[in-house]
């Protein structure tokens, strides 16, 4: 078994991941899908950075703030956040000289989830993740489609229905699109609202003008409270709304219902 305490003293907040992913059979896994792709994250983020392509890095490091957080890596989020911020900002050089900061924190954390890992000598240790779309589909199950920056919603989700549903996903509003026109018996759409390149508002008000919601029913996720993005949500015709954080039954009740919507 897995020494939690590793985590615990290398300052991971493991509660707060599992308000979110539930139990810690599900944390591990997301854990180690974080944990292997962690370097090639870092490699485009750091491209990004010497090109000056601000635009990119600040989707990458609000990705990578997004995954941080669920998974209770506090300060690695609040700095890719500080990041996010100032790329979004294109202050160059606030983000060269905060980005070793970045960079050894991200080290650090790495290095303790291979320790907690190690600990409990775990098969899955050196397994590596197969998140893509390329996989052959059941053609006997029903499809939906995940949307969300965060690859820790995607494969929560993903978890939860693979052995149910042939399940896609995508990273922001343009591959939704993309989807949505190679694939048009989706049978449902889980969305975020907030989203890079094209947010999921965009994607509502695409669909409006393409008449799809009845073609793809679509089941909004969102981390805002404020009641304006809520009744701006409504506006259009979705079918359900998930609010940040939730768990594995509010995924599973909204997601049937919103395929049970097409029918």
């Amino acid at each position: 078994m897995n020494n939690v305490d590793i985590l615990k003293n290398g300052g991971i907040e493991v509660a707060k991941g599992l308000e979110l992913l539930g139990d810690m059979e599900m944390y591990n896994s997301i854990l180690l899908e974080f944990y292997n792709g962690y370097y090639e994250r870092m490699k485009k983020i750091e491209s990004y950075k010497i090109n000056s392509d601000m635009a990119n890095y600040a989707i990458e490091v609000h990705s990578l703030k997004s995954d941080s957080r669920y998974l209770g890596i506090t300060r690695l989020a609040d700095l890719a956040y500080q990041h996010e911020m100032a790329s979004k900002a294109n202050d160059i050089s606030s983000v060269n000289n905060s980005y070793n900061e970045l960079v050894l924190e991200g080290n650090r954390i790495i290095s303790i989830i291979n320790e907690y890992f190690m600990s409990g000598k775990s098969s899955n240790s050196s397994a590596t993740a197969d998140n893509s779309n390329e996989k052959a589909l059941n053609n006997n199950a029903k499809t939906i489609l995940i949307a969300d920056d965060s690859s820790i919603i995607r494969d929560f989700v993903k978890e939860i229905f693979h052995d149910k549903y042939n399940v896609l996903m995508a990273s922001d509003g343009e591959e939704v699109i993309n989807i949505v026109k190679t694939n048009p018996n989706i049978a449902a759409l889980l969305l975020d609202l907030n989203m890079p390149n094209i947010s999921g508002f965009e994607v509502l008000e695409y669909f409006k003008q393409n008449n799809l919601f009845k073609e793809v029913p679509v089941s909004i996720i969102s981390g805002a409270n404020d009641k304006d993005s809520i009744d701006k949500a409504f506006n259009y015709n979705i079918v359900d709304m998930l609010n940040k954080p939730f768990n594995k039954d509010n995924v599973r009740i909204v997601v049937e219902k919103t395929i049970a919507f097409k029918n």
